[in-house]
């Protein structure tokens, strides 16, 4: 069966045509791309009609003829032949000597006209849905599984995106260098999923999930720049919450328009701005900004917004104002991608989508588990609402063979490995963690759907994924690569250390990023350290810097040493030091996790503090480092101790709803004004208890309804 993978074409009849004729012929394999790829020239970028790559007969490129007139069809046959063979060229790995190793054949696809069969002889071959399979049946067979991925990486343009940033220099074979540049190698192509992501649009609303560590970000990078390449006039921006994906989104979408057109994007049409913005010019633009300034109503700083809404609600407040504020609304945008959406409200999407032209083209791109939050984003029809005549405004249909898919998941986890990934599960969720008194179990948060673990690459391997019922999850191969894990020892792909004060944590933090920078052959942008409280972070990190200031090993706090926009120093070789907001969307080999204790523990926070963790954890590609100090540094070392023992598998009991629910209560994130209220209430209720015990009060000194109301909520939380 052949893969259909929709791009944006000028040509929908004969392509549905020429996607019809595959669909109707199982016997066929491979992948059909339409209106793709862009291929760039010295002329500016030469749209491909259609590609069809098989493991069986090669590669087979199609010119489309939409009507009944073919006059010129050779010389578009010579362009496209000669452009794609071309590109193909440029790509030592398919040659072999001044050979092509997969020569593409041509053909013209005219359904419209009548015509005999084509055949391998003439110059020019066209044909209709009637005649094309005889044309096909007399390739010549293809035989090289290798060749047949490099040249789909080629096809899908991405064969140097997911590389590194830098060359590496490696002179031992088994260095921590040289294990990452293999790695990185060898996740340099796209799978189906994602590359089907990257090119098929619809009208409308899309939505991607996925794991970290899947794509997301890459897969809406290549996305707007595949776009803009076709569509050079429409008017694209890319959004998101964390500032310094800004720098990675430009470099990303630069690379891929270049490769599809010679050309730079034209950064007016293709915008990579934020989601709050603020004034100061384009470098400081952001949606929200953008749509106040538009229609002329009043923005909402930060400060202001949540002295308004409070510091929960800040940013969800002031997009619902903007809303309701405007009666008229002015479209601006024909595309808006956003990245991060599990970290907005529904009222940022609606607002994004009211800002687009008719067609409405939103994709929203997000993570399932990244957030752990209790719930996941609402449905689409709940986010965007209704019509007036009561209908929704946004629904998802079921995928239909040969069309675009509107809800694609990514499976595949490209970034994280089986035990740094299920880990960061375990220890995000407290599969492990002992049992609360207040809820009777260890677990801090759960999702409401049960059916999102296999969305994202679990599988059942014991029990049943039912509310009530014992269950035991574990990553599938195909959704975990073993080579992810395979490059080095489990005992050294994780590791959690406990220190007994922060000045050793420090200097065995300093020795090891030294040892990384001048044994293990890594660059300085293959080290992050992350501590997971952005609030303690400035003085966290101080000692560490201080010792490798000394040692001659420069570092930088991303966002404070530099602009807000950056997160490595592209320039200048530095060590990253970050707080967690910073470090999401971010990814480097080997991750240093410091005073990891605080996702212990937290009164009142604990959720957001294990989402903290778990989020640290998947920002490594090859290598993960927890560091802690203090009791509760081993209690979470216990917890990881339980997960090796469960061979990286999660075994738990699925609560119930109204266990989810209670769940949610004890567990929630509160602001500081309400736990100082719950600790003062806390004071009161063990001043009463203990007068009580004392004889200094008696119950009949209390007033009767009091009593009788206490008693009720008594029983009703028994």
């Amino acid at each position: 069966m052949v893969n259909i993978i929709w791009g944006s074409t000028k040509k929908p009849v004969s392509s549905q045509q020429l996607a019809e004729f595959f669909q109707s012929n199982p016997q066929y394999d491979g992948h059909l791309f339409i209106g793709y790829p862009i291929i760039g020239t010295p002329e500016g970028p030469y749209p491909v009609d259609a590609i069809w790559l098989s493991k069986e007969h090669g590669l087979l490129l199609f010119n489309l003829i939409e009507g009944r007139n073919s006059a010129g069809y050779e010389q578009a046959q010579d362009d496209s032949f000669n452009t794609l063979e071309a590109k193909l060229r440029n790509h030592k790995g398919l040659m072999r000597g001044r050979k092509l190793q997969i020569p593409p054949n041509v053909i013209t696809f005219a359904p419209a006209i009548p015509i005999r069969p084509a055949t391998l002889e003439e110059e020019y071959p066209i044909c209709n849905a009637t005649s094309l399979h005889a044309f096909i049946d007399e390739l010549p067979d293809f035989d090289n599984p290798e060749i047949f991925e490099s040249v789909l990486a080629v096809i899908q343009s991405i064969s140097t995106i997911r590389k590194g940033k830098r060359k590496r220099d490696t002179s031992s074979t088994t260095s921590r260098g040289a294990i990452l540049k293999n790695l990185e190698d060898s996740v340099a192509n796209l799978d189906n999923l994602q590359g089907s992501a990257v090119i098929e649009t619809v009208q409308g609303v899309q939505r991607i999930r996925g794991l970290a560590g899947s794509g997301k970000t890459i897969v809406l990078a290549l996305k707007a720049a595949y776009l803009h390449a076709q569509h050079p006039e429409w008017k694209i921006a890319v959004t998101f919450n964390t500032r310094s994906l800004k720098g990675q989104f430009k470099r990303l979408i630069n690379t891929f328009v270049i490769e599809h057109t010679n050309e730079e994007p034209d950064w007016d049409n293709l915008q990579i701005i934020n989601a709050w913005g603020g004034p100061g010019g384009a470098q400081r633009n952001g949606m929200y900004y953008s749509f106040c300034q538009t229609h002329g109503i009043e923005f909402l700083d930060y400060q202001t917004a949540k002295n308004k809404y409070g510091r929960n609600r800040d940013f969800e407040g002031a997009c619902e104002k903007a809303l309701k504020d405007v009666s008229d609304i002015k479209p601006l945008y024909d595309v808006i991608l956003i990245d991060e959406a599990q970290d907005f409200s529904p009222a940022f999407l609606r607002l994004c989508y009211e800002y687009l032209t008719p067609d409405k083209r939103l994709v929203y791109a997000y993570d399932e588990l990244q957030s752990l939050s209790e719930k996941s984003l609402p449905a689409p029809e709940e986010i965007f609402g209704k019509n007036p005549d009561g209908s929704s405004r946004v629904r998802f249909e079921d995928p239909v063979p040969g069309k675009p898919k509107q809800d694609i998941i990514l499976e595949k986890c490209y970034r994280n490995s089986r035990p740094v990934l299920t880990t960061a599960h375990a220890l995000g969720f407290g599969i492990y963690r002992k049992a609360d008194s207040k809820t009777g179990t260890g677990l801090i948060q759960m999702f409401d759907q049960s059916q999102l673990w296999k969305d994202v690459g679990y599988e059942v391997k014991d029990g049943a994924l039912e509310d009530g019922a014992h269950v035991r999850l574990a990553r599938t191969e195909f959704s975990s690569p073993a080579f992810l894990e395979d490059h080095s020892d489990i005992d050294d792909i994780v590791q959690f250390v406990k220190f007994n004060s922060a000045e050793e944590q420090a200097i065995w933090l300093a020795d090891s990023i030294q040892s990384n920078l001048t044994k293990d052959e890594l660059n300085f942008d293959d080290v992050i350290v992350i501590n997971p409280d952005p609030i303690k972070t400035r003085d966290a990190v101080g000692p560490a810097r201080k010792l490798l200031f000394e040692r001659g090993i420069n570092s930088h706090l991303a966002g404070v040493d530099t602009s807000q926009d950056v997160f490595f120093e592209s320039d200048e070789d530095s060590v990253v030091f970050t707080g967690i907001y910073r470090a999401k969307g971010n990814e480097a080999g080997m991750v240093y996790i410091i005073n990891a204790q605080d996702c212990y523990y937290s009164f009142g926070s604990l959720a957001r503090m294990r989402n903290m963790l778990f989020t640290a954890m998947t920002r490594s590609k090859a290598w993960v480092r927890v560091l802690g100090i203090g009791p509760q540094m081993q209690n979470l070392i216990e917890e990881f101790e339980q997960v090796k023992n469960n061979k990286f598998e999660l075994a738990f009991k699925y609560p119930t709803d109204a266990e989810r629910a209670n769940l949610n209560i004890v567990n929630r994130d509160m602001s500081s004004e309400i736990k100082g209220k719950i600790k003062q209430v806390q004071g009161n209720v063990a001043t009463l208890l203990s007068e009580i015990e004392q004889g200094k009060v008696f119950l009949d000194d209390l007033p009767e309804d009091q009593l009788e109301r206490l008693r009720a909520l008594l029983n009703k939380g028994s």
